[in-house]
């Protein structure tokens, strides 16, 4: 397939319908190259439902999903894994991909992990194993990433690192990304486009937007909409895989 005008993938009036109800109704989107588009919304919004029509897992009982491109890559919200069995980072890499090292080498340091190539899956943080997961993902180069709460289990700083990181991945690969969040706490920075969920779309725009609109407001209380006005996060320092701040 070929992108027109780098557009990548398009919801027109898209939604899903399992009985007796709705999950998501009427979501229009674009995600195009280079841009980060996140859906925001409580649970059982829609916002899962609204990635897998993206990833054609779910098809829209009514509305339309067309996509411009057949590299994709996902990281799901969870992942299951038996962690008591012997794996290193570099066999996880390649357990769908075929990777040669230095492939596998250049994955991980654009997640800032080079150093965990040969350490085991079960004993990395958190924080490690989404850098990790987000690695495999980006190793064939896509030109679409679909990332659904990509940084759960990790802590404050590490959560502001992440993002940061998905912003350089959307750079650098000049790939567009999906990025699905139970709300906007610190993806501002790293967004382009926002659409907030509630079972159909409540608002959308730039996050300096959404966050003074009335609908985001009554779903997350204007509270977290002040809060949110006022972050701002300069970094003047680097933070380790763990969350620390380097030196």
């Amino acid at each position: 397939m070929s992108s027109k005008n780098n557009l990548l993938v398009n919801l027109e009036n898209a939604g899903v319908y399992k009985s007796p109800k709705w999950l998501i109704r009427g979501v229009s989107l674009e995600v195009r190259r280079g841009q980060i588009v996140t859906l925001i919304g409580p649970n059982g919004s829609g916002k899962t439902t609204t990635a897998k029509m993206v990833l054609s897992i779910l098809e829209p009982d009514e509305g339309s999903m067309k996509r411009y491109t057949d590299k994709i890559a996902y990281v799901p919200q969870k992942i299951n894994i038996d962690w008591t069995m012997p794996l290193r980072v570099v066999d996880f890499m390649r357990l769908t991909n075929n990777l040669n090292d230095n492939e596998v080498s250049e994955s991980l340091n654009q997640t800032g992990v080079e150093k965990l190539f040969k350490e085991q899956i079960h004993g990395l943080s958190g924080g490690e194993f989404q850098r990790v997961l987000l690695a495999r993902a980006i190793a064939k180069k896509p030109e679409l990433l679909v990332l659904d709460e990509p940084v759960q289990g990790v802590d404050f700083n590490g959560e502001i690192d992440l993002y940061n990181i998905i912003k350089n991945i959307s750079a650098n690969l000049n790939c567009g990304i999906l990025l699905v969040s139970h709300d906007l706490h610190f993806v501002m920075s790293a967004t382009d486009h926002v659409v907030c969920l509630n079972g159909h779309i409540c608002c959308s725009g730039k996050p300096s937007t959404v966050i003074k609109d009335k609908a985001y407001i009554e779903l997350f209380g204007e509270h977290r909409s002040k809060t949110l006005t006022y972050y701002q996060h300069d970094h003047d320092h680097t933070h380790n895989s763990d969350g620390s701040v380097s030196s």
